[in-house]
């Protein structure tokens, strides 16, 4: 018999440290989106407002834009009138899109509908829209 060869308890640990190994660093792998997706995210302030030109939002028309790090939608459905949402569809997160020929948000993955004030008007959603405060500030809309 060879002397460098290893008797088959030493072989039968050392296999079973290897797979409790590969495993560990799957289950890792598998649960960091996991991870992601319920943590939230950190609001250090940096971008607690973020400003809009207030020209790049017509009468009608609605402009998207990131807030903290997630989609969200600034609208002027009437002149001088704005309001800002979450673009997030509170049904199951998909991006909502602007419909101008019927003046609503429509969410593109089970036709959720929603008015200009971010209220559901049919399909599965189960709230509104996030509301984001806005302010004006001379030129500009300053959103969050």
């Amino acid at each position: 018999m060879d002397e460098q060869s290893l008797p088959p308890q030493q072989r039968r640990t050392f296999l079973l440290l290897m797979i409790a190994g590969v495993s560990a660093a799957l289950a890792a792998a598998a649960a960091w989106p996991v991870w992601r997706f319920l943590a939230p995210s950190s609001d250090d302030g940096a971008a607690a407002k973020v400003p809009v030109a207030r020209t790049s939002v017509e009468v009608g028309s609605a402009f998207f834009f990131n807030f903290r790090g997630r989609p969200a939608v600034v609208l002027q459905p009437t002149p001088g009138k704005f309001s800002a949402f979450s673009a997030v569809c509170t049904h199951l997160g998909c991006i909502v899109k602007w419909v101008p020929e019927k003046g609503e948000f429509l969410c593109p993955c089970h036709a959720g509908r929603f008015s200009t004030e971010g209220a559901v008007l049919g399909g599965p959603p189960p709230q509104p829209l996030e509301s984001l405060p806005v302010t004006l500030a001379d030129d500009q809309l300053l959103i969050g």
